[in-house]
Parts: structure tokens; C-alpha cells; sequence
């Protein structure tokens, strides 16, 4: 009788490459998640920025800085909007008047911190920017 050859992965291959594809998978998923959250941290940034010029335009209309994001008439996009809850403070009554932009994290966003900014161009934790 002639001996026929199968070709093909044994059970014991096929085990050992899902048991590295796991390993990598352990290894790779938090730097990914990290990379996630500097990307979502990067957009709220950019959206602060934005802020802060639209409350510069505000008080050389106005003369006084908006109290809300709204009375700015902008819009937070839905992705930021859904990772940090923005507030403004405004101190129109100080000499010169004055305003904080915060970002508080929220759901998964939460771990990597809050956001800041004043009119002074102060961005807090300056770790962060």
C-alpha cells in the first residue's frame, strides 16, 4: 500500500497561532485604547481653541465674554459632546474681564482627565496640551 501524504495544520499549529495572536492582542489593546482617548482628547482640544476665539469675536462685539456655549451660538460636535461636558465661566465685572473654558471627562474619557483654558491662553494640565 502506498502512504498518502495529507497536507494541512495540525490541531497542535493551529493552537499555538491563537494562543500568539491572544498574546499580541493583550499586548496591543491598551496601547490602543490609549492611542483612543489622546485622539478624543486632541478633537476637545481643538474644539476649546475654537471656543476661545469664538469669545474673543463675542466681547469685540459685545464687550463682555459669553457665560455659555451657546449664547456663542456654536455647536460642540457629537464625538466631543459624547467624551467631555463643556462649561464657560465668565467674569465680565474683573479688570479685564475674564473667561474659563473647562472640559469635564466623562464615560471612558474619564481616566485620562479634564481640560482647561482662560482667556490668558492658560491650558491646564499643561501635561495634557
Amino acid at each position: 500500500m502506498k502512504r498518502v501524504r495529507q497536507n494541512g495544520f495540525t490541531l497542535v499549529e493551529l493552537m499555538i497561532v491563537v494562543a500568539i495572536i491572544a498574546i499580541l492582542a493583550t499586548i496591543a489593546m491598551p496601547a490602543y485604547q490609549e492611542y483612543v482617548k489622546r485622539g478624543h482628547r486632541a478633537a476637545a482640544q481643538s474644539e476649546m481653541m475654537a471656543i476661545a476665539n469664538l469669545q474673543q469675536q463675542f466681547f469685540l462685539a459685545n464687550r463682555s465674554y459669553a457665560a455659555t456655549v451657546g449664547a456663542l451660538g456654536y455647536t460642540l460636535p457629537a464625538a466631543v459632546a459624547a467624551k467631555y461636558d463643556p462649561t464657560i465661566t465668565a467674569d465680565n465685572t474683573a479688570t479685564p474681564p475674564t473667561f474659563n473654558i473647562a472640559f469635564a471627562a466623562k464615560g471612558t474619557q474619564t481616566s485620562d482627565g479634564n481640560l482647561g483654558l482662560n482667556s490668558e491662553g492658560v491650558k491646564t494640565p499643561a501635561g495634557k496640551w
